[in-house]
């Protein structure tokens, strides 16, 4: 086996939540580049740029819209998926932020983030990856963040859930492991998203942030990518339960 072929997706389906802007893009665009066919899943009908990008790279692709607040559509529509043909592969890219003190913080943004960042990270897991057990073959790979190990300032939510994808990577892999599906995570550091407007305008707070990061700029999602091919090629077989920081040597300060 070549290295190349190590890394090459070809004949694969990827499935990739989020996947109009920011991580979820750039993942899916470079999955493509890989040889994968995308299923991009969003909130919005708005992914049509995205879908031509994939298609520009010559391979397959289909859109498909659920709230994933909504777990009745998101069952709806992975049914739908899944009867259209198998996903090898599921990245769990789509989150949201809520930034408040805990005092201020009410309950509805609470349960609204605990829901997207890992309610429905936990259904779409179940929800595709007993098929993968089934067939004795998958990768997952969700997205987790540096919060799956520190507190952060004002987040609560937000760390609380990442907290959850990182323990719940690791348990399902323990799981599903030995049926030949792997299950793991990114976790990006500080990276130019849409999650991360209010950081980068506040002068003082991405000053402190930029700071303390030893490659000495905040992540664009293209350096977020390759991290997210690997975990779903070949070269990554042996890999379960891992998550994958990669934050321009944040943690490591």
């Amino acid at each position: 086996m070549t290295v190349s072929s190590l890394f090459a997706l070809d004949g694969r389906t990827a499935l990739v939540t989020g996947a109009r802007t920011g991580i979820g893009r750039a993942a899916a665009l470079a999955l493509a580049e890989a040889g994968a066919d995308l299923v991009l899943w969003g909130h919005h009908d708005d992914l049509e740029t995205v879908a031509a990008e994939v298609a520009d790279r010559g391979r397959k692709v289909r859109t498909v819209v659920a709230d994933l607040l909504d777990a009745g559509s998101v069952r709806a529509v992975a049914d739908q998926v899944l009867t259209a043909g198998p996903v090898d592969i599921l990245v769990n890219n789509a989150g949201i932020i809520h930034r408040s003190p805990a005092l201020e913080a009410d309950d509805a943004s609470w349960r609204k983030v605990l829901q997207v960042n890992l309610d429905a990270v936990f259904q779409l897991c179940r929800l595709f990856g007993q098929p993968m057990c089934q067939r004795g073959r998958g990768k997952i790979i969700n997205v987790a963040s540096m919060l799956s190990f520190q507190g952060g300032l004002n987040v609560s939510s937000y760390t609380a859930s990442k907290h959850g994808v990182a323990g719940l990577t690791k348990a399902l892999a323990n799981e599903w492991a030995a049926g030949g599906v792997n299950v793991n995570a990114v976790a990006p550091g500080y990276v130019i998203t849409d999650n991360t407007v209010q950081l980068r305008t506040d002068e003082g707070r991405a000053a402190e942030i930029l700071s303390r990061i030893p490659a000495g700029r905040w992540a664009e999602p293209d350096d977020i990518a390759g991290s997210v091919v690997y975990l779903a090629s070949s070269a990554a077989d042996y890999v379960h339960g891992h998550l994958l920081v990669v934050d321009g040597g944040w943690m490591a300060r």
